[in-house]
């Protein structure tokens, strides 16, 4: 059993937050608040410093350096030691993990697209041989609801939930974290894919929910 760590939306809380040890550890963006450079370099020092051997990151909407100089960002993460996805995949003992930060517009925040065909175009090269998928923000209808006054918005990708029921189909995919959404933090499972809302903050910005642990078996890599 391979036993996954997943986190996200830390937003700067990097020390009052308690990681628990496993074999990957993985956030899936919003390290920061405005994503100044020094923000950054203040969660990779943390983040690296962490004992987990394998530490996987993707930007979010907060994460700006990652748009803005994606050169300089990248250079500072991998000198830490850690492996940043965008639109890309690692391999690691077995498992193919892709990541990618991109999410349907939101306000004026970093990795904006249009929902629709711009959504579409950028999942498209999801590969469907993968084990594990991270992105910033949720799948539509996959704890992505926000309450609002008289009712409840489920606010993920369209697009992206298109081409997860297309990959899984393929009965590979295993596992997707993201988080964006604060309040749909939590897990849940469908199509055989354990989704995982890893989002560290709450809605008042608050580190008040635990980074979340899934095992996967050896035998589910193909």
């Amino acid at each position: 059993m391979k036993k996954i760590v997943c986190l996200s939306d830390t937003h700067n809380c990097n020390q009052e937050i308690t990681v628990p040890d496993g074999d990957i550890l993985i956030h899936s963006g919003d390290a920061a608040i405005n994503g100044t450079q020094f923000e950054i370099e203040a969660f990779l020092k943390w983040f690296s410093a962490l004992p987990h051997k394998h530490k996987i990151f993707v930007a979010g909407n907060h994460d700006w350096l990652y748009e803005t100089d994606n050169r300089l960002a990248r250079i500072l993460t991998e000198n830490y030691g850690i492996t940043y996805l965008q639109d890309s995949f690692v391999e690691i003992e077995g498992l193919k993990i892709y990541g990618s930060p991109w999410q349907p517009r939101f306000f004026d925040w970093a990795f904006n697209l249009d929902r629709g065909e711009q959504m579409a175009e950028k999942w498209k090269s999801i590969p469907h041989d993968i084990d594990i998928l991270i992105t910033h923000g949720p799948p539509h209808g996959i704890l992505d609801e926000v309450p609002r006054k008289y009712w409840t918005e489920n606010t993920g990708c369209e697009e992206l939930m298109k081409r997860i029921e297309e990959i899984s189909a393929f009965g590979r995919l295993k596992l997707h974290v993201f988080g964006h959404i604060h309040c749909g933090y939590g897990q849940t499972e469908k199509f055989g894919v354990k989704f995982v809302n890893a989002a560290t903050c709450n809605e008042e910005y608050k580190p008040v929910q635990p980074p979340i642990t899934v095992e996967i078996a050896a035998d589910t890599v193909i």
